[in-house]
């Protein structure tokens, strides 16, 4: 058994570990990271990055197409070479994860040990590593960095072949003629709608009212629609009660609707009902850490209620995005540090990458409502963005929620092109405390998206240039 000693133990090598281990060895905190799987995590390896790069790949193999024709381009029906396809969006993957290795050396990270980490003591971990041998790590701070899991239905468990969650759906060899998506939440849609871009032919299936639920319904109408033009089935209000095999080896997938039973034929499941923190092995019980609704529970700093370890990202709790994870990270390096640090953003932007794109940062008008402002709110569709339509993406629009009196931005929304690049302006707004003025009088390149923000910020002065004003 080998021991080592260190400064910090970072437990998990995703957007939240890896960041905060390469900001600790910048503090001058020597470091150890342990990583069960890969360097990355789930997002870059099974999630955010190969899921994007597909979504890419959907959208280039739609435009050909949908559009190619009518802007007089004249191409042959494409064929998806669904192994080629994995490959590069392996060889995109392995360019980011190789990547984070080389800061780790260019930045003085201790040591990458891999294997599964289990805290004997607050400051001493035990990893096994696969080959069997075993690692003991003393230090006097960790940081819980260990990420999350789809969650699994116990009606229909994953078979990890046909029955499937996200991370069997980004490394499909064959596309299936017939897919069955059951959750109709981010990463639902997400994959659901790319898969039908290549050409399956996809059904959706919510037990909610909505798709897309948490996220403003007109915001989600505009995508609702576009699903239904490009022939995507969706129930809501419905839930899948079983998945059984017919005799020619495909799926039936029982689904009970607010009109009775229905029978779904699938070649693939996708189970994508949401989302949950991942501690088991952890041994987090033998140190008495304590959590709330199965997450790690800490403070301002990531702090847990045991002296000297910290937890971030999904298993600290929402909203689970990678970004949220980096930040928290950066924070507890910090905290490790010695320095004056916490949680302390005004808002935190999120994005969807279905078609179009939703992105989301801060109050919706009826938020800011609820939370005691007077409110001014205006839109600007991209029907009227001579970029949008230059790019056959008119659909959708840019909204800006502000304070009446103040001005002061509360939220920015936005469906359409790029929604999920667009968002970062509205998020630098509320964090440095602009008003709608601010924005409105920002010149933006002619002709771009970003102008659609400009304009969203003049139609809430009542005063739009390229939209009437309501």
């Amino acid at each position: 058994m080998a021991t080592h000693q260190t400064d910090c133990v970072v437990i998990g090598a995703g957007p939240g570990g890896y960041v905060a281990a390469i900001k600790l060895a910048q503090l001058g905190v020597k470091t150890i990271v342990v990583e069960r799987d890969r360097l990355g995590g789930t997002c870059l390896n099974y999630g955010c990055i190969p899921s994007k790069a597909l979504i890419h790949a959907g959208k280039t193999v739609d435009n050909i197409r949908e559009h190619a024709a009518e802007m007089g381009i004249k191409v042959s029906d494409p064929e998806v070479d669904m192994p080629q396809l994995i490959r590069w969006k392996d060889s995109v993957v392995k360019k980011l994860t190789g990547g984070i290795g080389q800061l780790f050396k260019a930045n003085g990270v201790q040591e990458t040990i891999y294997g599964d980490a289990t805290f004997r003591s607050p400051r001493e971990i035990e990893v096994k590593a696969a080959d069997g041998t075993s690692h003991t790590i003393h230090a006097p701070n960790s940081i819980i960095a260990t990420g999350g899991r789809p969650f699994e239905l116990p009606n229909i468990p994953f078979d990890y072949q046909d029955i499937i969650s996200s991370k069997e759906a980004l490394e499909l060899q064959e596309l299936p003629r017939r897919t069955v998506v059951i959750g109709g939440g981010i990463i639902g849609l997400e994959i659901g709608t790319f898969l039908q871009k290549l050409g399956s032919k996809v059904t959706v299936v919510e037990m909610t009212d909505t798709l897309l639920p948490g996220i403003d319904p007109d915001l989600v109408a505009v995508v609702a629609r576009k699903l239904k033009k490009r022939g995507v089935k969706v129930h809501l209000k419905s839930k899948a009660q079983s998945v059984s095999r017919n005799d020619d080896g495909s799926l039936k997938v029982t689904v009970e609707t607010p009109e009775g039973a229905l029978d779904l034929e699938a070649d693939k499941v996708l189970v994508a009902v949401g989302w949950k923190p991942y501690t088991g092995g952890l041994g987090l019980e033998n140190i008495g850490v304590v959590m709330e609704r199965g997450f790690v529970k800490t403070d301002d700093a990531l702090r847990t209620n045991v002296e000297g370890i910290r937890a971030i990202g999904d298993v600290a709790g929402g909203p689970l995005l990678a970004h949220k994870a980096s930040k928290e990270g950066i924070i507890a390096a910090e905290s490790i540090a010695g320095m004056p640090t916490a949680k302390d953003w005004r808002a935190m932007p999120a994005a969807v990458f279905c078609d179009p794109e939703i992105a989301t940062v801060g109050l919706t008008v009826a938020q800011a409502k609820e939370a005691g402002y007077e409110v001014l709110s205006g839109k600007f569709p991209f029907t009227a963005n001579g970029r949008a339509l230059g790019s056959n993406e008119g659909e959708g629009y840019c909204q800006i929620v502000a304070e009446k009196g103040t001005g002061c931005v509360l939220g920015m929304h936005v469906v359409g092109p790029e929604a999920s690049n667009l968002i970062a302006e509205g998020a630098l707004g509320i964090e440095m405390g602009a008003v709608v003025e601010d924005l409105a009088l920002t010149v933006h390149t002619h002709p771009t998206l970003p102008e659609a923000i400009m304009e969203a910020a003049e139609a809430t002065l009542g005063h739009a240039i390229h939209a009437v004003s309501r």
